[in-house]
């Protein structure tokens, strides 16, 4: 799994942001323990988490 960084999520809509959290944790299932792909679904995961959270603190931006 390639890492996801926090620059690639700003621009997407909270309902990606879910989608891509969503498949993530399905990812991270598949892996196995001290891997680099567990590794990086799990900062990935992380980086979406924040991204969900500073949206949601934001706002709906009118």
């Amino acid at each position: 799994m390639r890492l996801i960084t926090a620059a690639e999520l700003d621009e997407h809509p909270i309902a990606i942001l879910h989608s891509k959290f969503l498949c993530v944790s399905r990812a991270l299932a598949q892996t196995e323990q001290a891997t680099t792909h567990r590794a990086n679904a799990l900062a990935s995961l992380e980086n979406i988490n924040r991204a969900i959270i500073k949206r949601r603190l934001k706002g709906p931006g009118f």
